[in-house]
């Protein structure tokens, strides 16, 4: 395929092509009281990205159907640089799941830490704002396909979790 073009939309992408990195300084008007990085600005910066390498994939409008995971290792401080990796870990019918990697660097010395990770499930949609069909994922290496894997995996406990309650309030009501 020459440079530019873009695949149909049925044929499968590889995860590489999902790749996305927003990187924004850290300033005293993203801190909390206690002087950290709020995490709201860390999951609205792990949002766009998630929605950049969600739409790299399907090369169509996406919306965020959920965060999951949403884990913070280690507080960002301000003054650093957030940087946000985002991929498309796995695809389903409509829906796609992005890990984001976030990390902390300190812009003088160079040290990078990890301080956060996300998992978000978004949803290719048409002009009207209904789902759509998104293109499969091709895995081009081991630690892709067991990405894809624990996608799979933790799909499959939103969903047996969404049943069980589902289960229980129409049990509760009669």
């Amino acid at each position: 395929m020459a440079e530019g073009t873009q695949p149909s939309a049925d044929q499968p992408r590889p995860v590489s092509r999902s790749r996305s990195e927003l990187i924004r300084w850290m300033s005293i008007q993203d801190a909390n009281s206690a002087g950290f990085v709020h995490g709201g600005v860390v999951m609205r910066m792990c949002d766009e990205a998630a929605g950049i390498a969600a739409i790299r994939h399907c090369g169509r409008r996406v919306v965020t159907a959920g965060m999951d995971r949403m884990t913070f290792l280690h507080p960002v401080h301000v003054g650093e640089l957030l940087r946000c990796v985002a991929s498309v870990n796995a695809v389903w019918t409509t829906s796609m799941e992005v890990g984001v990697r976030v990390e902390a660097e300190n812009a003088v010395t160079g040290e990078v830490r990890a301080t956060s990770t996300a998992y978000l499930t978004m949803v290719a949609v048409n002009e009207q704002g209904q789902p759509i069909e998104v293109p499969a994922l091709i895995a081009e290496n081991p630690t892709e396909e067991r990405r894809q894997r624990e996608a799979a995996t933790r799909r499959r406990n939103r969903l047996t979790e969404r049943e069980e309650i589902l289960e229980a309030r129409k049990a509760a009501s009669g």
